[in-house]
């Protein structure tokens, strides 16, 4: 048993003694053109892991004025690893990952390529440019097979890279966001509610929880469901990509029900102030212990040195996480912790 599994083994003591076994994959597109179209509730508040703000919090945080970061915690800007290189070459029975920056990684799995959350757009709605290119060009991609989407806030789901996409490319997304993008014409979306899961060419796509939200308007809190997602091949590797969430009991479910989790990437970034980011974005010491309690072999981070969307110094997500590794006694070898534009191929 490495130092890894020894770790995670200590930290999920409180895992559920048993475990629902998993479902069978739902049919994809949603059932086909004949099946009548899913019936979701108006809202999935009631999923919510703690309440949302009130008046009280947002006036604390307009008076408090954490936003950004401070001129100090900008200076470091220059130094955001940053190291775009060629994707890797792999074949039907290699794993690779390639972070094109944010949420937005590129996933090779069983001789498919996957975008998670893909954000090639230079600015989102309501947020400074980003401050890392995007690490991977798009003409640079192969042909895409897949794209998973954690929820639709704008910094994961972007319509101005998603339209780059042709219109039958097979979309796996939330509860209630299949609409969104038949709207827009997509013919092969795939709405998935917690554990259920869906199959393509081989590759299962398990959509599981996340300590979350959704919102895109001024009307529509929590109409759509919020989560990440377990890939695993037909060789039995499994990709855990959280999405975006806080810490919480969902990962010890999750790593209990997806034993052998081979690489989790996972949130570490837009945590401060804490007080109001605590519930729906980890911290540094939190992805450790996401990490552990999921099982995983290895941790990649993400959701930093892209878009600057909280008050922490840049750098301070790295610096943090890495400390919080050590203490944690975990192999140095398994935090990937990436440059934007890097990859890392995954092996048994």
């Amino acid at each position: 048993m490495t130092q890894a599994s020894e770790s995670t083994t200590a930290q999920r003591a409180d895992a559920p003694a048993s475990v629902d076994p998993l479902v069978e994959p739902r049919p994809l597109d949603g059932g086909g053109a004949t099946a009548p179209p899913r019936r979701w509730p108006r809202s999935f508040a009631d999923r919510l892991t703690a309440p949302l703000p009130g008046l009280r919090g947002f006036a604390r945080f307009a008076r408090e004025g954490k936003v950004r970061p401070s001129a100090e915690g900008l200076a470091d800007i220059p130094h955001l690893p940053f190291e775009p290189g060629p994707l890797p070459e792999v074949d039907a029975r290699t794993a690779a990952v390639t972070w094109a920056g944010h949420a937005s990684w590129i996933l090779r799995v069983a001789g498919l390529t996957v975008l998670t959350d893909p954000v090639w757009s230079r600015k989102i709605l309501g947020t400074p440019a980003r401050v890392t290119p995007v690490g991977v060009a798009w003409s640079a991609l192969p042909p895409v097979d897949a794209v998973v989407i954690s929820h639709n806030h704008y910094d994961h789901l972007d319509w101005p890279t998603l339209r780059r996409l042709p219109r039958d490319t097979p979309m796996f997304v939330p509860a209630g966001l299949g609409r969104w993008f038949t709207r827009r014409r997509f013919t092969r979306v795939t709405e998935l509610d917690w554990w259920e899961s869906a199959e393509l060419k081989g590759v299962r796509f398990d959509f599981v929880p996340a300590h979350h939200w959704s919102k895109r308007s001024l009307t529509d809190t929590c109409r759509t469901l919020w989560g990440g997602w377990v890939l695993t091949d037909g060789e039995g590797q499994r990709i855990y990509f959280a999405g975006d969430t806080g810490y919480g009991h969902w990962f010890s479910e999750i790593g209990a029900r997806y034993p052998g989790i081979d690489l989790a990437l996972l949130p570490i970034g837009a945590y401060d102030p804490r007080w109001w980011l605590q519930d729906v974005h980890c911290d540094p010491e939190d992805a450790v212990r996401a990490a552990q309690d999921v099982g995983a072999r290895l941790m990649a981070p993400m959701h930093w040195a892209t878009f600057l969307l909280s008050a922490e110094p840049v750098m301070e997500p790295l610096t943090r996480l890495r400390a919080a590794w050590e203490r944690a006694g975990l192999p140095r070898a398994a935090l990937w912790d990436l440059p934007v534009g890097a990859s890392r191929v995954l092996t048994a």
